[in-house]
């Protein structure tokens, strides 16, 4: 697939004439259309990389469609396993604070839970997040069991 470049004459706004009224000649002075991904010099800043002339989106690629369904770092199965214990935990100790009696002893034990899940989110060792996992655990149990005794 060449590339279609006309010479400056065209470009400087010669109207596709040469200096005799001809057609010019096709060179590789400059380019008609900007290559997918880059901006010509002369776009408006609203320009994507998508669109084309008329507005319209590209149709995309095989590998851009492949690339946006990823996530930008894969995880090893040994991390997607964690990350499903992480958020099991989560979701358990917001069922066992769901159950909390007063509403602003719900809404601080809430915020206390997101905060530290939060806090922690860029833990990537191995080690500290299986602590992190055996702590929350045993916060859970100790929050059932105040709960458990509570209600009777």
């Amino acid at each position: 697939m060449g590339s279609n470049r006309l010479t400056s004459d065209t470009a400087a706004g010669g109207g596709g004439r040469g200096a005799e009224g001809k057609p010019p000649a096709v060179s590789q002075e400059t380019e008609l259309a900007p290559p997918l991904g880059r901006a010509p010099a002369s776009a408006p800043a609203h320009w994507s990389p998508r669109r084309g002339r008329r507005g319209r989106a590209r149709p995309r690629s095989r590998e851009d469609m492949a690339a946006s369904r990823l996530p930008p770092a894969t995880l090893t199965l040994k991390q997607f396993l964690r990350r499903q214990q992480v958020l099991l935990l989560y979701r358990r100790i917001l069922q066992a604070i769901r159950q909390v009696p007063g509403d602003s002893d719900r809404k601080y034990l809430k915020d206390w839970a997101r905060e530290e899940f939060k806090r922690n989110k860029s833990a990537t060792e191995e080690d500290t997040i299986r602590m992190m996992i055996t702590q929350g655990n045993m916060q859970l149990k100790e929050l059932e069991k105040t709960l458990a005794l509570a209600k009777s």
